[in-house]
């Protein structure tokens, strides 16, 4: 699309879109269009009844585009930006020896511009909400919500409430700060039209079962998520097993943690028991296909939570921002780990991940009535995507072209919340290189100072290694 078109969509509302097709719950629709004013979708109809119903607006067409939501990264560590490829080759539970470490050596300036660039990221990956699952970083977590608003993107913002340091499990030991902390960070934001609060637990054992207890209680009463990174690794299962005689899911449905406030982080470590807690506890999920083939234990068994009706969304953990990648990870990982197995050629049938990616993510962390479809009412976060290139042109089903055949490249406009946040990747109302240059000059000060043990070493190194005589 050209420049005059840009100027039209950059305009204030209300905006009346119309591109070729736009992506509804149930599929595309060929001739829709869409009312865009004040934030959010007004209308979702036909074009020609628009034109009656709304001659007071001149139609901006959008040829050979696809309008559809934006992604929803339903798990994600914005202030862990400078250290994504610190993490290639390494065993699991890295956040000991690489994301604590380097969290801690993040001050106010370095925290804000790792988050706005996760973000920045994200934002041409398609996604318009990240979830952050809350820094380690020794700043206000109000930081990362500036950077967030900054950058222009929807954040699920996670507060760390751990305490296991404080003491056992004896209520009257626990630190009664965390919960008035807690309390404060789900009041701060409320009416924020971009940033909605959520609370975190590093991992089950990371606090006391009563802080446990409590948190998942305010968030419920809140209607706000608490992310907590749950059965992600073996190890962490067998120190469950070792000090409750419990795994990890299962300590949390003991003491009363489980419920539709949580939002399960990984989960790749199931039961059919845990599985059915999930079902019947609505708790949800983010499966989490890259982080699983980067740095995990296993793949979550993704097709039997959606067999069973378990909410779940799909997360970067911050590897890659990209949504379409993101999807077809989901779906290939699936296929890899439990079709190839059964013979199962469909694992899904292309719509599921795109659905997970989109609404069904948006209702896992706790949007569903905000955002994660084209529907009226819903803010109108969306994105235009380029149709005639050569990989979705010749089209014959376009969600699991979407999935399989979709990339960032393919992405003309990114707008969240009604407003234009990116064209051609690069955003309209900041300087993207500046902030690039930037990170890179204070990541690599930040990863120096920070004492990151690593086990695998460089590419480079392991091949020299490898070819020695």
């Amino acid at each position: 699309m050209n420049q005059l078109i840009r100027e039209l969509l950059d305009r204030p509302g209300p905006l009346l879109l119309v591109p070729d097709a736009v992506l509804l719950p149930d599929g595309p629709a060929d001739g829709f269009a869409v009312v865009v004013d004040d934030g959010s979708f007004q209308a979702v109809g036909p074009a020609e009844e628009f034109r009656r119903t709304h001659p007071h607006l001149d139609g901006v067409r959008m040829p050979g585009h696809l309008l559809m939501p934006g992604f929803i990264d339903a798990h994600h560590h914005l202030t862990q930006s400078f250290g994504s490829a610190l993490a290639f080759g390494e065993p699991s539970e890295i956040f000991r020896r690489v994301w604590v470490p380097l969290e801690g050596a993040l001050d106010e300036e370095s925290a804000y511009t790792a988050a706005k660039l996760a973000a920045f990221e994200a934002l041409r990956g398609g996604f318009t909400t990240v979830t952050d699952a809350g820094t380690r970083a020794d700043v206000d977590v109000d930081v990362v919500a500036s950077a967030a608003r900054d950058a222009g993107i929807r954040c699920v913002l996670g507060l760390v409430c751990d305490d296991a340091d404080k003491g056992e499990d004896d209520p009257s030991v626990v630190d009664g700060s965390v919960l008035a902390d807690a309390e404060k960070h789900l009041a701060r934001y409320d009416g924020d039209p971009l940033v909605h609060p959520s609370l975190a637990v590093s991992i089950p054992e990371a606090a006391t079962s009563t802080t446990l207890r409590r948190v998942a209680r305010l968030a419920a009463e809140a209607g706000a998520t608490v992310q907590i990174h749950v059965n992600e690794h073996l190890a962490a299962v067998e120190r469950s097993l070792l000090r409750h005689g419990l795994r990890p899911l299962e300590h949390l449905h003991r003491i009363g943690a489980l419920g539709p406030q949580l939002l399960a982080a990984h989960a790749t470590l199931l039961t059919p028991h845990e599985l059915t807690l999930l079902a019947d506890t609505g708790a949800a999920v983010s499966y989490n296909p890259v982080a699983s083939a980067w740095k995990g234990n296993a793949v979550a068994p993704a097709l039997a939570m959606a067999e069973r009706g378990i909410r779940f969304g799909l997360g970067t953990d911050g590897t890659r921002g990209d949504g379409f990648r993101l999807a077809e990870a989901a779906e290939f990982a699936q296929r890899i780990t439990y079709g190839l197995a059964t013979g199962d050629s469909s694992c899904g049938a292309g719509w599921t991940w795109l659905e997970h990616a989109t609404r069904g993510g948006a209702d896992a962390v706790g949007l569903r009535s905000r955002t994660g479809a084209i529907a009226e009412g819903l803010a109108a976060d969306f994105l235009l995507v380029d149709v005639t290139n050569p990989e979705l042109a010749l089209s014959w089903d376009v969600p699991w072209e979407l999935v399989r055949r979709g990339n960032r490249d393919q992405i003309t406009a990114v707008f969240v919340g009604g407003r234009m946040r990116l064209w051609h990747g690069r955003p309209t109302t900041w300087d993207g290189p500046a902030l690039v240059r930037k990170a890179a000059e204070l990541a690599r000060a930040a990863v120096e100072r920070a004492p990151i043990t690593r086990v695998h070493p460089t590419s480079t190194a392991a091949r020299m290694r490898s070819t020695a005589p």
